[in-house]
């Protein structure tokens, strides 16, 4: 670890911790993400008795040199982005962690915990474009 930044020494710790300690459904190649330290692929899988049950997705994180104190950039990539309320078509997702409440004290496993929480926690599948006609939708019937 020597000749590291701090960022870079937070991340291999936490790299370190996700490989051997995992939370149910995720995983990561240490091998790519050790080289390059500030971006990773993560693997995550739709927990058992959720919509999302069986289905695999993947979460790019994108750490700039003053992790932990900024935020890294959170998105789904790849052929599968679920569709879900705080989903964009793009993979950008809506997670205040991810901003304005993000803390130092948070991890790469808390993000992934958190994600997966939210997944989790669906009820329906909607995209946010759906979900943003349906409120204007509303509105015109409210207004009319």
């Amino acid at each position: 670890m020597a000749g590291m930044s701090p960022s870079e020494r937070r991340l291999q710790k936490e790299l370190m911790s996700l490989v051997k300690e995992p939370p149910p459904g995720v995983s990561v190649d240490p091998d790519i993400a050790e080289r390059n330290l500030l971006h990773w692929i993560i693997d995550i899988r739709g927990a058992a008795g959720t919509l999302y049950e069986g289905e695999r997705f993947q979460l790019q994180f994108k750490f700039s040199n003053k992790y932990p104190f900024d935020s890294p950039e959170v998105t789904f990539v790849g052929q599968n982005i679920p569709v879900h309320p705080h989903v964009y078509s793009n993979g950008h997702i809506c997670l205040s962690i991810l901003t304005d409440d993000w803390s130092p004290a948070l991890s790469v496993q808390s993000v992934c915990l958190s994600i997966m929480s939210m997944l989790s926690s669906c009820k329906e599948k909607v995209s946010v474009l759906n979900v943003f006609f349906l409120i204007c939708d509303h509105e015109i019937r409210n207004i009319s």
